[in-house]
């Protein structure tokens, strides 16, 4: 696929951690071939415009050709772009909220996370680490809509929490051996 000029353009294959980025590529794309606007617009208007129809085809072939197999199921029977779309973006919007749910399972997990008696230290960090690495996985997908002062704060507020329980772990640790 090329440009005016005969340069290619490359297409970015929609995956579930690119959503952000595809459909801002996936906008100037179609804006580049004219055809941006068959899936902004409800309906046809003028259901004989057959110019308006061919940009939707254009625009629909376009999403199309950037999924992958599993992806193009989920949008093989909408005949418009428009409606494509639409489901895509449903699609990616539920997938943020299942995300939110389990980074909510997540902190409460690590809120309610207790040294055991027989248990080392390492062995109650290790515990610790397992959830922290698994919320910093669904949090990592919030840093697309989530503004630079924002995320110092939370990350300001993640170590402070992390000095914290370091203290908690040695006092208990201390508390352990006395």
């Amino acid at each position: 696929m090329t440009n005016s000029n005969g340069t290619p353009f490359q297409v970015l294959m929609l995956t579930k951690e690119n959503y952000r980025n595809w459909c801002i590529q996936m906008k100037a794309l179609l804006g580049v071939y004219d055809v941006w606007e068959p899936v902004e617009v409800e309906g046809y208007g003028a259901e004989d415009d057959v110019t308006f129809k061919k940009k939707d085809q254009k625009a629909l072939t376009l999403i199309h050709q950037s999924l992958d197999d599993k992806m193009f199921e989920k949008v093989e029977n909408p005949t418009t772009s428009k409606q494509a779309w639409e489901i895509l973006q449903t699609y990616f919007k539920s997938l943020d909220k299942v995300k939110r749910v389990h980074l909510q399972t997540l902190i409460e997990q690590l809120e309610s996370l207790r040294m055991k008696e027989s248990e080392s230290v390492l062995d109650y960090i290790s515990r610790v680490l397992a959830i922290v690495n698994k919320m910093k996985r669904y949090e990592s997908k919030n840093l697309d809509t989530m503004t630079i002062q924002v995320l110092t704060g939370s990350l300001q507020e993640h170590e402070e929490k992390l000095k914290k329980s370091k203290v908690e772990l040695v006092e208990q640790s201390l508390q352990a051996r006395a």
